[in-house]
């Protein structure tokens, strides 16, 4: 089963960084968040990704081309013809597709893009700036036994992003979405989502956001459920938060770490 990333965003409140790099490859502990997103999938044996780039797309391809280099140790013989020789090599059971979606394209508009690559299957998605300890298999159950388009993982935070008002008396099903507001204790979108690839026909294209209209019209057709979940979230929006992660990571019990 394929893990959609979305990764090609400008950053912009994390300027102090993201002008050198895309989000996603701003470390977190010495590795770039994105590599921790892909290991939590890992760890449920989830190791086939598809990472929608955009905004300096190429620092992805190239970190991915050079995985060994960043990873192992290694002997340069410049005497035999610049030989170069691997030590115990570090490889992850991992098939990475790394798609440019665009400079500017839009968040539904990147997901329109890989639809060739997923194909006619249930796959993950997720943005490319924030961790949990979500058990992914438990999220793909829930997914399945429901049987809507989408699943998205529904957390408590404060109010900086989209809100859900679920129906708790079925299934857990969505009855609205609507953007940032005020209220206290309502769940907001965390990403960590399942979606069947009936999803790409809620998208229209480029300028598209998927947060807006898709997610909207999922919702007016019953096709959206939430998976509430009240375990460790976080998002990396600006440098605090970044800290605040590696400083977690530095613990030694960072709870999304389970590699």
């Amino acid at each position: 089963m394929k893990v959609v990333i979305l990764a090609g965003g400008f950053g912009t409140r994390i300027s102090e960084e993201s002008h050198l790099r895309p989000k996603p490859m701003i470390e977190i502990g010495g590795k770039p968040i994105l590599w921790h997103i892909m290991k939590e999938y890992s760890h449920y044996g989830f190791n086939e990704f598809i990472i929608c780039a955009g905004y300096k797309q190429e620092v992805i391809k190239e970190y991915f081309a050079n995985y060994y280099l960043h990873n192992c140790d290694v002997t340069f013989d410049f005497a035999d013809n610049g030989k170069v020789e691997f030590h115990s090599q570090k490889a992850e059971p991992w098939k990475v597709t790394v798609v440019d979606t665009g400079y500017s394209t839009m968040t539904g508009g990147r997901i329109k893009r890989i639809r060739e690559h997923v194909g006619n299957e249930t796959f993950f998605m997720t943005y490319g700036d924030g961790v949990c300890d979500i058990d992914m298999n438990d999220l793909l159950k829930f997914h399945r036994e429901h049987g809507k388009i989408a699943t998205v993982t529904a957390i408590l935070a404060g109010q900086r992003f989209g809100v859900f008002d679920i129906d708790r008396n079925d299934k857990s099903i969505v009855r609205d979405f609507r953007e940032k507001a005020s209220i206290d204790g309502a769940r907001i979108n965390g990403g960590y989502m399942v979606l069947e690839p009936g999803v790409f026909d809620y998208i229209e294209g480029d300028e598209t956001f998927f947060e807006k209209e898709p997610m909207h019209n999922l919702v007016k057709d019953g096709q959206m459920a939430a998976y509430e979940y009240n375990g460790f979230w976080k998002c990396m929006d600006t440098a605090r938060e970044r800290d605040e992660l590696s400083s977690v990571i530095e613990t030694g019990r960072a709870p999304w770490i389970k590699w």
